[in-house]
């Protein structure tokens, strides 16, 4: 998520147009992009929007920079990866008990350089019940690459993971801008974020993996439908680090911009959303505007889920929660900030259900002074 400078260049005033709806919203304005065109798929509900937050409760403390969330199928529990000791960890979404799985070998943090490698992203076969095999994303000296690993939970903890198997290699790495997301979408493929590393010709250099979205089987190949025959979805990306779908299986991501925007983009397959020669809404032909930008000092978006109408984003620089109201494929209403710096850095959400988000904190991962108790996981109630 780092930037190249630390000096920002704000939004302009016709970006900054309109106020925030009330509701513990700063008083910076997002701004949102014309009405794009959805895929032909069932209608998923609208957002109101205006919506509301509640902290439940806090599930778990005492974390390691936790990055990755993935929900088990039986969602009794949710797995978390903790990026820089390369530990995945169960938590009880009921007690939560943590459960210590054990640790992914070969991974490699740069946390000393103020980095962003590790142990990143995570996602559960679709078929976990039967073959209980577990993803995940991770950095080493040399590259990210993402591999496979049973999981057997009737091991002694700590010892429940098994050797990784690498499907993919090769993924770009860097001080900064390493991507790392995974999850399985509606169509039981699995998905990987990746970023440009720094190398910022890579985002759009479809022969490369880096500054991508990409899709595959579970054995590391590009799943069947991608636009150019390789693991390749979407190009032209800086860093994203979330994926989410909505009910009518549109794909949304968020993606850290450079001192410009940060941005909400619906995710079309080929599309080009422009790094580095746009950031943020363009009328460039051939370049996907995003549906919704922010100054990175507001935002600074890692994850997203989709849960009550609305697209979720957890804001690490802007230390907040940010909520998208969603009508089809744009933007119901203005975006809406909860959690104001209450909690810090934010960057994990997963909906557990389309009322109850998991957020994660991120105050020990080298940019701000932790808290008592942190790094925690909160459950949320929304609306």
């Amino acid at each position: 998520m780092s930037r190249s400078h630390p000096a920002r260049r704000m939004l302009g005033a016709a970006a900054l147009a309109g106020a925030l709806a009330t509701g513990g919203c700063s008083s910076g304005s997002p701004t949102s992009a014309p009405r794009a065109t959805p895929p032909p798929s069932a209608a998923s509900r609208a957002g109101r929007p205006t919506g509301s937050v509640t902290v439940l409760r806090t599930l778990a403390t005492g974390l390691d920079v936790p990055w990755g969330l993935a929900l088990l199928p039986d969602r009794s529990s949710v797995l978390v990866t903790t990026r820089d000791d390369g530990r995945v960890r169960r938590v009880d979404l009921s007690s939560g008990g943590v459960t210590l799985l054990g640790q992914v070998p070969g991974v490699v943090s740069n946390v000393a350089q103020q980095g962003e490698g590790g142990l990143l992203g995570i996602a559960a076969s679709p078929r976990f019940a039967a073959d209980r095999t577990l993803f995940v994303y991770f950095s080493t000296s040399a590259d990210n690459r993402i591999a496979r690993l049973l999981y057997d939970s009737s091991a002694p903890a700590g010892r429940q993971l098994g050797r990784p198997q690498v499907i993919v290699r090769g993924i770009p790495h860097g001080v900064h801008h390493n991507g790392g997301h995974l999850a399985f979408g509606p169509d039981h493929y699995l998905w990987a974020t990746t970023g440009e590393a720094g190398d910022r010709p890579l985002a759009q250099d479809r022969s490369s993996l880096g500054g991508k979205i990409l899709r595959m089987t579970t054995t590391g190949r590009p799943a069947p439908g991608n636009p150019f025959g390789t693991l390749v979805w979407s190009y032209g990306h800086r860093n994203v680090e979330g994926l989410a779908w909505d009910a009518a299986g549109r794909l949304w991501s968020a993606e850290f911009g450079d001192h410009l925007h940060d941005e909400l983009n619906l995710i079309r397959r080929g599309g080009n959303y422009g790094w580095p020669q746009t950031e943020g809404m363009t009328s460039e032909p051939g370049i996907v505007s995003p549906v919704v930008q922010w100054s990175p000092d507001q935002s600074s978006p890692s994850h997203i889920a989709i849960a009550a109408g609305s697209a979720w984003l957890g804001a690490l620089r802007g230390e907040r929660l940010w909520r998208v109201p969603l009508d089809g494929a744009t933007a119901a209403g203005d975006p809406q900030a909860f959690l104001d710096g209450r909690y810090g850095r934010l960057r994990s959400v997963l909906a557990v259900d389309d009322r109850t988000l998991l957020v994660t904190t991120s105050n020990r991962d080298g940019r701000t002074s932790p808290r008592a108790g942190d790094d925690r996981i909160l459950v949320l109630r929304v609306g």
